[in-house]
């Protein structure tokens, strides 16, 4: 499938919020044609480049970007907050005239996991807390947190990583094995 691509120096990941503005024409021309035909997106990190001027060199996986809602800023600024879809590797891209990389992309599947027990007390108490927290779009996140694929995504948003290291975990094709990763890591996230 062929999807207009947008790299950021960002890791969505599925079920997750991507708040952004949008300036650039080659942008506003995506949203515009996202809007008008109900579709994504792709958000990739940027390998090589920057999130402006010309078009950066992505990494190869990213996430499909759907669109829930949008508004005009007092600066005049197009605002929008979107949701992580599902993970794509990209084979081939180009780039429009407008400037606007193109992807050639392939759905990645996750493995199946069975449903997690109940999570600990204080792991409930800091999703509680993020998901509350407004003007990061997690309104808008259906809250799933014995699904292994929605928490291990959550917890590889909140936790204090590195950009790579939250590439390599959306890399990861397996819940689990992101959730055993992160595990190690879960005491960074104590609350005070």
């Amino acid at each position: 499938m062929r999807i207009p691509l947008f790299p950021l120096r960002t890791v969505l990941f599925p079920g997750g919020p991507l708040r952004l503005r949008i300036f650039e024409t080659r942008y506003l021309d995506m949203v515009s044609r996202c809007l008008r035909e109900d579709s994504g997106f792709g958000v990739c990190l940027i390998r090589n480049g920057n999130e402006t001027g010309q078009p950066a060199e992505p990494h190869r996986v990213g996430t499909v970007a759907r669109i829930v809602d949008w508004s005009q800023g007092q600066d005049g600024l197009l605002g929008l907050v979107a949701l992580g879809q599902q993970r794509f590797q990209i084979s081939h891209t180009d780039i429009a005239a407008n400037r606007l990389l193109w992807g050639e992309v392939e759905p990645l599947e996750d493995a199946a996991t069975a449903e997690l027990p109940e999570q600990p007390a204080e792991l409930r108490r800091l999703l509680d807390q993020v998901l509350a927290l407004t003007g990061l779009g997690y309104e808008h996140v259906q809250r799933q947190e014995r699904d292994a694929l929605w928490l291990g995504c959550r917890l590889a948003e909140l936790l204090p990583l590195d950009l790579d290291q939250k590439q390599q975990l959306l890399e990861l094709d397996d819940p689990m094995q992101r959730l055993r990763t992160l595990q190690p890591l879960l005491p960074a996230l104590r609350l005070p």
